[in-house]
This record gives C-alpha cells, structure tokens and sequence, in this order.
C-alpha cells in the first residue's frame, strides 16, 4: 500500500536517510569506463551462467527431476539410458553417468576471465586453470551425486578432459564433495586409453559392460550420443532419433557459452578467424525482419 502524498517534511528526509544508510556504499555509482568496452561473443552468456538466479534455478531443477527419474529407474530393472547397453544387463548394479565441466564442475571463472581479458580459450590457459583446482560444483550435482551414492548407485564422470589432468580434477572433485568411487576408477578421462577420444560412446560402452546406466547427464549433445559434431542439419536428424529421451534419461544442463551448438554454424573449422566465425553463426540465425513503415 502507498504512503499517504500528505506525508510530513520530517518522514521524508527521515526516510532517505534510513534507505542512504540501508544502502551504503552500494549505490555509489560504478566509474565511467574510460573508452569503449570491447564487444565479446562470451558476455551475456557468461554472465548468466555465474551471476543469474536464473542459471542456479535451472541448474537445481535438473538434478531434482534427477532424482525422480532415478528412483523410476531403480524400481525398473530394464530402465537404461545408454544406446551402447547390450544383452543381459537387468541384474547389473546401477549407475549414473555424468559429464564434469559445466554439468557438475562449473569453470565461470576461467570463462569470464576470458571475457575480462579480451582472449579466447586457450589449452595452455585451460591446462593452468584445471591444474589450479579451482573449479566449483554446478547447483544441484553434488547433492544428486550424493544422493544417488545412497541409493547404491556407481558415479561416474567422463569427461573430455585429458588424461594428464586426471589427479587435480580428483582433488577438485573431492574437495567439493563429489563421490570419488571407492576402488573403481569412475573418473574416465579423454585418452586415458587410446581408443578414447573425444567422442563418449566407448567409454560409455566400458562403463555398460559391468553396471546398468540409468541416467546421463551433460550440457553439450556430444555428452549423450556421438552425433554431435555434424552440420546443423545432421544434428537436427540426430537429435529427432533420440529425442524421446530428453528429460526421461537422458538430462541437459544449459550452458550457452561454449559447446558444439556454438561450432555447428562454421562446420566446427576452429582454424577460421573469430569474424569468419561470428559471420557463418549470423548466417546460420533465421531472423524476423519487420517490414518498412
């Protein structure tokens, strides 16, 4: 309800007075910039995911569905989420499948260090950074992971980070209060054998092989299926075979900062120059134009 327009001197200043010391010195104004903000293809996209509400809602509200469909598939012993579990895997014991970077470990900081310093992703920087162990948990993951841990279920992380960073992302991993695995190795990194590239599905074979995977999660198509890096077209043929599994067993995790959705426009040629980049995603959008007045 409003305050009366008749209101006093007295309760006006008064008033200001209590919102200026309520407020303090985050009101005073931030300084000018001093010329032009360079333009970055990462900010808008890097500020939600480190600074939004929006973000964490989304995040949280995954891994509680998460938990609903990881209870249906305990109670079903046919419930499978891999295209690569075969033969008789009903009586196996149950595990989750979880990608690491931006779907349980979140990497803002090195993302908007980018944005920050005008540079793009770089191995020697990224190396540096996965090697700080500074990474913290995605909303949601550490308490899922736990979570399904209760239940009696094998986590497991494959990711396409490279094998020689497999001990600081342990350390990273632990430290935040990830389940680490007892004595099963479930941290299956890129080229930790030579068969595993960048691609998942053998490594998502060698995991189907002794557990029942009930569940996938990832922020990047390529985190569900081996399709993921054809044109935008044989994405969207890709994706229409499979979709049936998006929020049943196979659960996304937005990142609209960096993924195969992002190289798709240029055919994922990473050699072209950011405007030879930024010019094949212009021309990959279908825009409304309003017509002239």
């Amino acid at each position: 309800m409003r305050n009366s327009a008749c209101s006093g001197r007295w309760s006006l200043l008064s008033g200001a007075v209590v919102l200026s010391l309520l407020a303090g010195p985050a009101l005073a104004a931030d300084p000018a910039p001093q010329g032009p903000v360079p333009q970055n293809d990462l900010l808008n996209a890097e500020l939600w995911m480190q600074r939004s509400v929006e973000y964490k809602a989304n995040a949280l509200a995954v891994y509680a569905l998460g938990r609903i469909q990881l209870d249906k598939a305990l109670a079903d012993k046919n419930w499978t989420s891999a295209t690569e579990q075969t033969g008789s895997y009903q009586e196996l014991p149950p595990a989750v499948v979880l990608d690491l970077d931006e779907t349980a470990m979140d990497n803002s900081a090195y993302q908007t260090g980018l944005v920050t310093s005008g540079t793009d992703f770089s191995p020697k920087t990224w190396d540096a950074w996965v090697k700080a162990e500074k990474a913290t948990a995605v909303p949601g993951a550490v308490e899922f992971t736990q979570y399904a841990e209760s239940k009696g279920v094998k986590v497991f992380y494959v990711t396409n980070r490279s094998a020689d960073q497999e001990e600081p992302t342990r350390r990273n991993a632990q430290a935040l209060g990830f389940p680490m695995g007892g004595n099963v190795d479930t941290f299956l990194m890129s080229k930790e054998k030579p068969e595993w590239g960048s691609a998942k599905s053998a490594r998502r074979a060698y995991i189907a092989k002794d557990y029942r995977i009930v569940l996938l999660f990832g922020d990047n198509f390529g985190d569900f299926t081996d399709a993921a890096n054809g044109s935008e077209a044989e994405r969207m043929k890709a994706y229409e075979t499979v979709k049936e599994h998006f929020g049943r067993d196979w659960l996304m995790l937005a990142n609209p900062g960096y993924g195969s959705f992002e190289s798709a426009p240029y055919g994922h040629n990473f050699k072209l120059s950011a405007d030879e980049k930024r010019a094949k995603k212009i021309g990959a959008l279908e825009p409304w134009v309003p017509t002239a007045q």
